[in-house]
């Protein structure tokens, strides 16, 4: 059972040096946002941020407006020191419960989904927040087999293994339209759609 107050000091403790151990794929990142329909001027929400790693890229994009949320501390307050001077919003909070008062184009939970207690809940508040024809994207620059490993050397409280690609297909498919399903030796995706007459 994952203890929420136990994943933020978990990742309190580690965002002072989260940066300095980054591996990021870019190839991988543009694929995952490609197949996302991260665009020019659209408005996105970025759960579990962290220091802000995916901001760049959203930027490069050209994306109207970015939301940062996350709920350790102190990865917001890195990620807010970084970025000062962006228009950015951030939140410290869990997106589980949080209410967000806008609507987005894109919602993108990267390589974070296995520490969500309650990760239906979790699809069903983002949901509820999508434009029509929005997307949510679940993804990991890395395949599920190496997610799991990873985090099997850490206290189980701390995350629940990542569920198979057609599992989480299943859930996401309760609330939206399931356009892309990828589970691979690179990387992990599912990525549902908000149909325009809201019907998933």
């Amino acid at each position: 059972m994952i203890d929420k107050n136990k994943v933020k000091s978990f990742f309190d403790s580690l965002a002072g040096h989260w940066d300095d151990g980054m591996i990021i794929d870019d190839g991988i990142v543009g694929l995952i946002m490609e197949n996302a329909g991260i665009k020019k001027g659209n408005k996105v929400l970025d759960v579990a941020c962290g220091t802000g790693v995916l901001i760049p890229y959203y930027l490069k994009r050209g994306v109207t407006e970015i939301t940062a949320i996350d709920l350790s501390p102190e990865m917001i307050r890195i990620a807010r020191d970084k970025f000062n001077g962006h228009n950015i919003k951030f939140i410290c909070d869990d997106a589980v419960i949080h209410n967000f008062e806008n609507t987005y184009d894109n919602i993108v939970v990267y390589n974070a989904f296995p520490h969500f207690a309650d990760p239906e809940k979790l699809i069903e508040n983002l949901s509820s927040c999508l434009k029509p024809g929005g997307s949510l994207t679940i993804a990991h620059g890395m395949s599920r087999e190496k997610i799991n490993s990873h985090h099997g050397s850490i206290d189980n409280s701390l995350f629940v293994d990542l569920l198979p690609v057609d599992e989480l297909s299943v859930i996401v498919g309760n609330y939206l339209h399931v356009t892309t399903a990828v589970s691979n030796e690179k990387m992990y995706q599912v990525v549902g759609k908000k149909q325009k007459n809201n019907k998933n």
